[in-house]
């Protein structure tokens, strides 16, 4: 799965969270969206890229995404933790821990569903 860039990721984001639509509908869901073009040149991308599929609704096109949310995320967050963390989670949360964006209750928390995964 390939690595999509910022404007990318930011335009997956919106379609994730509509589950598919139409160009304006991603727009209306991004903060600050490009110009119309620009977006559509994006999808088109994206749909070159295999993360979407479209369908032909009377002038449009409908798009939905191919490739979950969370297989995305899982693919790049285990580069992301072999290239900065020495692929260990342990460097990863320690890290967190360190730069004090982990709280004692959220390490409890995290310590909790570990035990519970293993029943």
């Amino acid at each position: 799965m390939q690595q999509l860039t910022i404007q990318e990721e930011e335009l997956m984001q919106a379609i994730w969270k509509t589950k598919g639509g139409f160009v304006r509908d991603f727009m209306q869901q991004m903060q600050d969206p490009p110009p119309y073009t620009t977006l559509a040149s994006t999808v088109k991308n994206l749909e070159k890229k295999a993360f979407l599929k479209s369908k032909k609704m009377a002038n449009s096109l409908f798009y939905e995404p191919i490739i979950k949310e969370a297989d995305y995320a899982r693919t790049h967050m285990k580069g992301f933790v072999q290239d900065y963390f020495k692929n260990s989670y342990k460097e990863l949360v320690t890290f967190f821990v360190k730069d004090k964006k982990i709280s004692e209750k959220d390490l409890q928390e995290i310590i909790k569903m570990i035990e519970q995964g293993k029943k």
